[in-house]
């Protein structure tokens, strides 16, 4: 049995087209993987705080040495890891907001990027710790970035995801979403199918 962990990263939490491209990618992961346990974790519903001097210090004072605010700060980043540790499957559905990834992700990535636990510094360079698993980003978007100097967002999660162990990445896009009704359409049908393969 393995185990999917499916992130909503849109403003709109299931109403986004992004998460609803990830709900779709799941559904179909499951018809075909039978006996699947699926974790979501809604970053609209249930945001994850910011990253402030405070909460960094938190990780990286001394165990023995944390206040009792410190100690949640830190517990709460490791259930997140936690969570992401025992994923075999992770899903991620991508929106893009002003060229970039929404700030409530790159919050959730500032939490679980932690030395000593998700990623090591070695004489070669880091080295991630959550090796083992398989991601799929489901990336929607209102214009055309893909290929571009504007798609930032493509290096930037593929190489965070690197780092901290998770290499096998692949991308499923639907662009143009806010460029017409045919436009729309044609996007959409390109990453049902695009879904459908990769889930079958």
């Amino acid at each position: 049995m393995s185990t999917l962990l499916k992130i909503n990263a849109s403003l709109f939490s299931n109403q986004g087209q992004s998460s609803q491209l990830a709900d779709r990618f799941v559904a179909a992961w499951q018809a075909h993987h039978a006996g699947t346990t699926v974790v979501t974790r809604d970053l609209a519903a249930e945001p994850v705080p910011h990253l402030d001097g405070a909460r960094f210090m938190s990780f990286l004072t001394k165990p023995e040495e944390r206040s009792a605010e410190q100690q949640a700060v830190v517990a709460y980043s490791d259930a997140l890891i936690a969570e992401l540790r025992e994923a075999d499957i992770v899903v991620i559905g991508l929106p893009m907001y002003n060229f970039g990834i929404p700030s409530t992700l790159k919050a959730y990535f500032d939490h679980i990027a932690r030395a000593g636990i998700t990623f090591q510094y070695t004489a070669e360079g880091p080295k991630g710790l959550l090796t083992g698993k398989k991601a799929y980003i489901l990336a929607a978007r209102g214009g055309r970035y893909v290929g571009t100097p504007k798609d930032s967002q493509t290096t930037y999660v593929r190489d965070f995801l690197g780092f901290i162990g998770i290499t096998d990445v692949e991308f499923v896009y639907a662009e143009g979403l806010n460029m017409g009704d045919e436009s729309k359409s044609t996007a959409l049908a390109e990453a049902h199918k695009a879904v459908a393969e990769l889930t079958a």
